[in-house]
């Protein structure tokens, strides 16, 4: 099993309300050269956590840390136009998110919890990640 120090939530960068799956997702990865979805789990408007790439996978989600992380995309993340970026988790995702979060951190204890933007010059995923989880 991969040693994990992080969890990295992103978000699918897609207009608020707009329903994106994990399939969709994947085939934009395997458009980009992937080799399979980047991330690990995908949290749907609804709540519901799909898994993606396997755990014990290296993940494709955050460059120069993909290593020992583990990715997180709520489906989301720009306004209703898809022009700006915005906090458009539902209640059910922020439940969901918060829960699964906190599931890995029992599996994985001392790992840490970091928003992409950390990493990389992207709003993603769209919210202070680090006040609420």
């Amino acid at each position: 099993m991969r040693k994990i120090d992080s969890i990295i939530i992103h978000c699918s960068a897609t207009p608020a309300g707009r329903h994106v799956t994990a399939a969709d997702i994947r085939k934009w990865h395997l458009a980009r050269g992937f080799t399979d979805i980047g991330y690990h789990y995908i949290i749907y408007l609804d709540g519901s956590i799909h898994t993606g790439r396997p755990l014990s996978q290296t993940g494709a989600h955050c460059r120069g840390h993909n290593t020992g992380s583990i990715g997180i995309c709520y489906v989301g993340g720009l306004d209703a136009l898809g022009k700006s970026p915005a906090d458009t988790r539902t209640d059910a995702q922020r439940r969901s998110l918060r829960s699964l979060v906190a599931q890995l951190l029992d599996t994985y204890p001392g790992a840490t919890v970091h928003g992409h933007r950390e990493f990389a010059a992207k709003a993603c995923p769209c919210f202070d990640v680090a006040t609420e989880l």
